[in-house]
């Protein structure tokens, strides 16, 4: 933690070529989490008599937590982990449009095929206590 405290105090750029889809994204996405956070406060915060603590606080936050936002995305460990992630995105071999759909059908059929089967063995299970009831019932009565 206490690294990065010492990164939020810096300017520079750490390796600002490599990776920067990953990181612009990684960015944004936690700009929004903060953004909505900031938003929630301010709807917390708008019976404050004081005009300052009503706009200014959440605004202040929402500087501050993208500044964080931004700061943790140039943070060494992590930007080198998005750097790997963006490396090893570019290799994957990703299927052609025909294979996604053909893959996409067998998937969405066995999902139904399992989920007949397993309505049937309930129906089944279900089943065995009742005749189970029934054939007690028919026998313990004739006696």
């Amino acid at each position: 933690m206490g690294a990065f405290l010492k990164e939020l105090f810096k300017f520079g750029l750490y390796k600002r070529t490599q990776g920067r889809v990953v990181r612009q994204v990684t960015f944004a996405a936690c700009a929004i989490i903060v953004a909505m956070a900031c938003w929630a406060y301010s709807s917390e915060v708008s019976d404050a008599s004081s005009q300052a603590v009503r706009y200014f606080s959440p605004l202040a936050l929402l500087a501050a937590g993208c500044w964080a936002c931004f700061r943790l995305v140039q943070f060494p460990v992590f930007a080198d982990f998005l750097i790997s992630v963006e490396a090893e995105m570019k290799k994957v071999a990703w299927p052609k449009r025909r294979e996604l759909i053909n893959a996409s059908i067998v998937v969405i059929l066995v999902i139904f095929v399992m989920a007949g089967l397993l309505f049937g063995f309930d129906l089944f299970l279900q089943s065995i206590p009742r005749t189970v009831t029934w054939i007690y019932a028919k026998f313990a009565g004739a006696e």
